[in-house]
């Protein structure tokens, strides 16, 4: 492996210093591809500049809006949630 072709970092799964490598790029990046695999366990960490905010896409709208709930019943959901620990606890 030679030294273009690799980058070492931190693994946060090996727990050490590891040689990192740019595994294929589906998206079309090419050798500015964000994404390096540890050659040791295969974690995958990105590796970039941090997009400016003209940059990050807007949030967008959830397509199925969450119902609304009842009034009462953040009451009910208590009032389960302490016979159920009851019955574990005994």
């Amino acid at each position: 492996m030679g030294t273009d072709d690799h980058i070492v970092l931190t693994c946060a799964e090996c727990g050490d210093e590891r040689p990192f490598e740019q595994p294929p790029c589906a998206d079309g990046h090419g050798s500015d591809c964000p994404e390096w695999a540890c050659t040791e366990c295969g974690a995958a960490v990105l590796v970039g500049p941090v997009p400016s905010v003209g940059q990050i896409p807007a949030a967008r709208p959830a397509t199925h809006p969450r119902p609304a709930r009842e009034a009462g019943a953040a009451a009910r959901d208590h009032r389960g949630r302490g016979r159920a620990a009851a019955r574990i606890l005994a």
